[in-house]
């Protein structure tokens, strides 16, 4: 059988029974996720790179952890952020959060858009890491508010609240500095 063709349990299990080849595997099913959010963490794509060669590390080196009680890519994504957290001591700007701004085609909107993205970037740093974390697990990664408690720990109630108060603070933030109708 192919090795695309395997579960991730099953990749798993292969690695642990000595064919370190089948890593490789896991390493392309999830590596450009894995950058993404090193992107999140770091804001550089050299960085990202080198925190995914890390979590990879990690990954390899923990796999006889995994006991398959939950999805595989939870618990990767548990050692990504983790080590993302341990990084940055905290300093976490979701880049992909300002990167998902509206196109405008005229001079005007285009200075509108540069004057949203600085306020914008100045109320996400403002944020307390726990917001900016939950923020981004859910708009940008789309992971679903149980998903985001298994990857970083927090009871589903406060990844809600989180997200909640990362919205209200945002919101707050951007009318204070008076940046368009938000």
């Amino acid at each position: 059988m192919d090795r695309c063709e395997l579960s991730d349990e099953e990749l798993v299990q292969e690695v642990l029974n000595g064919n370190v080849d089948s890593f490789a595997e896991i390493v392309r099913r999830y590596q450009r996720k894995i950058v993404n959010m090193g992107m999140m963490f770091f804001r550089n794509r050299d960085d990202a790179w080198d925190f995914a060669q890390d979590v990879f590390l990690r990954a390899y080196e923990g796999l006889s952890t995994y006991k398959g009680k939950s999805k595989f890519y939870f618990w990767i994504y548990r050692i990504a952020y983790n080590h993302g957290i341990n990084s940055t001591k905290g300093k976490v700007i979701p880049e992909s959060l300002i990167e998902h701004m509206w196109e405008g085609d005229s001079p005007d909107e285009r200075y509108e858009r540069e004057e949203m993205r600085i306020a914008l970037s100045k109320a996400i740093t403002s944020l307390p890491i726990h917001y900016r974390v939950c923020v981004d697990l859910h708009f940008f990664y789309n992971l679903s508010y149980v998903e985001i408690s298994k990857i970083t720990g927090y009871p589903v109630n406060t990844v809600k609240s989180n997200v909640f108060r990362a919205k209200q603070v945002l919101r707050d933030a951007l009318k204070e500095l008076n940046v368009g109708d938000v």
